[in-house]
């Protein structure tokens, strides 16, 4: 897996992960699965940081995630 799409599925995975971890606190649930999905998504982004040389800019996080997701809309 390329440390791009990585980094992508990651920022995702967490973008969606907060919002269940939220609800699942207010209606006084355990956030067992919000918290594993969580987990994942920052080891992907660990990995992206990891194997890309150099690791990430926060300026060059927007058009790598444009990048990929129109890879896979193309």
């Amino acid at each position: 897996m390329s440390p791009d799409l990585s980094l992508t599925l990651g920022l995702i995975l967490a973008v969606f992960a907060i919002p269940s971890i939220v609800s699942a606190f207010s209606d006084a649930r355990s956030p067992r699965v919000s918290a594993l999905v969580l987990v994942v998504s920052g080891a992907l982004v660990a990995h992206a940081m990891r194997v890309k040389e150099g690791g990430y800019t926060l300026r060059e996080v927007p058009d790598t995630m444009i990048r990929v997701i129109a890879t896979f809309i193309a």
